[in-house]
């Protein structure tokens, strides 16, 4: 069976389940594989922000196809040496989903909601409204790519999202 829609968790609920990795087993693996690309060193003037607009809760698995999408098309048209990219949130909190069994003679095998913890399936970045979520810092001429790059994974996000210049407005030409 696969995973649930990402509709079923993007609603935030409860206290953060993150520290369930110390008292229950089988915690899933982070899927982000970097969480910083590009030029690491060079110090780039102008930078962009996509921030979300609601509280939600983003699966690793929805930032790391963001990444990849923002990533690819940067590398693509920059090239590696001509911008740095930043992943800003980390996914702590662990989801748990108590599975239920649809067929018949089910109810009476399965305890529905007694005992209901649930087995730890997936892991999510809570994220309050207007946070940044992902970074990228070009140079000036470049700043028409950073925006279409960072439009490119507010796709992939689940929670409306927006691009916002973060510091050298000013050298951004009209």
């Amino acid at each position: 069976m696969g995973k649930r829609p990402a509709h079923c968790y993007t609603k935030i609920t409860g206290p953060a389940n993150t520290r369930t990795k110390k008292y229950v087993r089988g915690v899933p693996g982070n899927k982000i594989v970097m969480y910083d690309m590009g030029n690491k060193s060079k110090q780039f003037p102008v930078e962009y922000h996509m921030i979300n607009l609601e509280a939600c809760q983003v699966r690793h698995m929805a930032i790391e196809a963001a990444r990849q999408a923002i990533n690819r098309y940067l590398t693509k048209t920059l090239g590696r040496e001509n911008y740095h990219f930043r992943v800003r949130i980390h996914p702590h909190h662990v989801l748990r989903e108590n599975k239920m069994m649809a067929f018949a003679g089910a109810d009476r095998m399965q305890d529905g909601m007694r005992r209901s913890f649930g087995k730890p399936a997936d892991r999510a970045a809570r994220v309050k409204a207007n946070t940044e979520i992902l970074t990228v810092s070009v140079s000036a001429k470049d700043y028409k790519t950073a925006v279409i790059a960072l439009k490119k994974g507010i796709s992939k996000i689940p929670s409306p999202a927006k691009v916002i210049v973060g510091k050298g407005s000013d050298l951004i030409p009209k």
